[in-house]
């Protein structure tokens, strides 16, 4: 019995750390924080540094891109920058910052009423009627002057996905935002963050002439030996970690000498070199681990990649009714018939039904909304090949798909 009940702690024991590990794992890969400097972009931090902290400390104006492919790094980039120019104490409580999504913010009534929100001047503008767009981001802008009026508090503007802001009508939240940050009234700084290298070509020409034309192009130097180290890093646990023997054994793994392994992790190194996707992947290898196997293992990884790789449309076919897949089954057969021209089951439903082929089910007493109707056939299994054998210029494939279901 005493032995019994000690293998019975000793597993509740493991079962213990093997969640800690897991848990802190998946929270460092969820929430990643910011790096104390980023790596191997110094010129770029320091000339983002110097341009902002003008702005917030001298009341200039600016305005800046930041240019890249996805995961090379703009967000970390600018976080590391707005960070260390927070904590300037003359910044602290003078700056304003409103952050802007071209995803979120579709249109600009949509983005000035975030502005708005972002600044705190719900209250101030109330039911108050602007006739243009121009004249209520001034309003906004002059309702935050200081007591003495005398000077503007400096608001950094940031547009992430810069080149959907071009895609508003007339351009005009980025008309006016460039318009303001080259007038002497108000310092404002506009950064547009964007993986487009034509951006300034989608630009109308009123827009771009107040447009500083500042750059900061961002590109991955990244090699593939230090992607691994990355791995090893991330997946690593920490010095302090309550289970030292535990953790010196899974800090010594030889995961990522693994051939397998190693093909995986250069297989997504040359899709992506964005590290958000590699976290998705280590993400589900590290939620695999449990107290049946305490460390990751090829296999965690391959069923990770597997799952991430896993074509989603086809998973969702899956889940379809047999009616619904009879239908996809059909459209298929019209793609490779007409060489993909569009078609519309709704126009030749509404034939059928006037013809009296398919007429809807009598419900009784209850009524049904028209689209939720069921159908019937009304024909037999001998007028169908009929009609198919006399039909002109049948096409050959559709006849053997026809004969397949009939049988």
């Amino acid at each position: 019995v005493c032995t019994g009940q000690v293998w019975m702690c000793v597993l509740m024991l493991c079962d213990c750390v093997c969640v800690q590990a897991q848990k802190l794992l998946r929270e460092r890969l969820c929430h990643q924080k910011l790096p104390d400097q980023p790596v191997g972009l110094d010129s770029q931090y320091k000339h983002m540094l110097e341009l902002l902290r003008r702005t917030a400390v001298h009341g200039e104006s600016n305005s800046v891109l930041i240019v890249g492919p996805r995961g090379s790094g703009k967000t970390m980039l600018l976080g590391c920058v707005l960070r260390e120019l927070m904590s300037l104490r003359e910044v602290q409580k003078n700056v304003l910052l409103v952050e802007l999504n071209g995803l979120l913010q579709t249109d600009d009534k949509i983005a000035l009423k975030e502005i708005t929100r972002q600044l705190h001047l719900e209250n101030v503008v109330g039911d108050k009627v602007f006739g243009s767009f121009a004249e209520n981001l001034a309003f906004l802008l002059e309702a935050l002057k200081k007591g003495d009026k005398s000077s503007s508090r400096p608001v950094l503007f940031v547009l992430d996905e810069f080149d959907l802001f071009a895609h508003h009508k007339n351009q005009t939240l980025l008309y006016n935002l460039l318009d303001v940050s080259q007038s002497a009234q108000t310092p404002v700084a506009v950064v547009g963050l964007t993986c487009r290298l034509d951006v300034l070509e989608l630009l109308e020409k009123r827009v771009k002439s107040r447009f500083s034309h500042r750059q900061i192009h961002l590109f991955s130097s990244l090699s593939f030996s230090q992607y691994v180290d990355v791995v090893r890093a991330q997946l690593s646990l920490p010095p302090d970690f309550p289970d030292p023997k535990f953790s010196d054994e899974w800090n010594h793994s030889k995961l990522c000498d693994d051939k397998t392994v190693e093909e995986i992790l250069r297989r997504n190194f040359n899709g992506s070199k964005d590290f958000r996707s590699l976290h998705s992947l280590l993400f589900l290898a590290v939620s695999r681990v449990s107290v049946s196997h305490s460390t990751l293992r090829e296999a965690d990884l391959i069923e990770a990649c597997r799952l991430i790789s896993a074509d989603s449309k086809a998973n969702v076919l899956h889940g379809l009714s047999i009616l619904e897949l009879c239908l996809i089954i059909a459209m298929k057969h019209l793609n490779d018939t007409y060489d993909g021209e569009p078609f519309n089951f709704q126009m030749a439903f509404e034939h059928l039904l006037q013809l009296e082929l398919v007429r809807p089910v009598d419900s009784g007493v209850c009524k049904v909304q028209r689209e939720y109707q069921l159908m019937r056939l009304m024909l037999e299994h001998g007028q169908v090949m009929e009609a198919l054998q006399k039909y002109p210029q049948c096409p050959t494939d559709v006849k053997q798909w026809a004969l397949s279901a009939f049988g």
